[in-house]
């Protein structure tokens, strides 16, 4: 979002998860919800970690707010978290959907027409900087696709949750962790 707005100064962006904070247990503060409630448009990821935005979106008073759920704009991309989904338990999708740069290039695209909807005075200007946004994670993908295709080996072990299904499934990796998607709540057996 910021590498699409540039630095159009008309726009007050805000990212409500600070650096190093577990967006897993994310609960917004008054502040949080009041900011939402009055945006123009809030992009959020979606997914079970999201639980708590349909509330706020509810009680919005800004009546014109546009809400951009991620993992719905990805579609039939959206891949089931990995686990053990018994008890009847419904298969969740997997959230870590920015840990692809090819789903990161679908969403710059939905992002980019988003914002542009908003404004669009503007809409050029945004457009192009997605664009060539586009382009940079296109380039970063091609350099992911070489380093792994002249890779010794294409396996990946991980001693924790595992949120990385998307990209290992991005370039053909086999994957294995010691605790499947990324439930706090989950512990390893022994033979694992």
């Amino acid at each position: 979002t910021r590498e699409i707005v540039g630095n159009s100064a008309g726009i007050d962006l805000t990212l409500l998860i600070d650096s190093g904070t577990d967006s897993h247990s994310f609960q917004p503060s008054v502040q949080d919800i009041l900011k939402i409630s009055e945006a123009d448009l809030f992009i959020y990821v979606g997914g079970e970690s999201d639980n708590w935005v349909d509330g706020v979106l509810e009680n919005a008073v800004n009546p014109q707010l546009c809400a951009l759920n991620l993992l719905e704009a990805l579609g039939d991309d959206a891949k089931a978290e990995e686990g053990d989904h018994d008890h009847g338990e419904e298969e969740e999708a997997d959230e870590h959907i920015w840990l692809s740069l090819r789903n990161a290039e679908k969403l710059v695209q939905a992002i980019s027409a988003s914002i542009a909807g908003k404004d669009a005075e503007n809409s050029d200007y945004y457009l192009k900087n997605a664009e060539s946004y586009s382009e940079n994670i296109s380039a970063l993908d091609r350099e992911y696709e070489e380093t792994v295709e002249s890779a010794k080996f294409k396996q990946v072990l991980f001693g924790d949750r595992f949120p990385f299904l998307y990209l290992t499934s991005d370039y053909g990796l086999d994957h294995f962790a010691a605790f499947s998607g990324c439930s706090a709540e989950s512990e390893a057996s022994f033979a694992t």
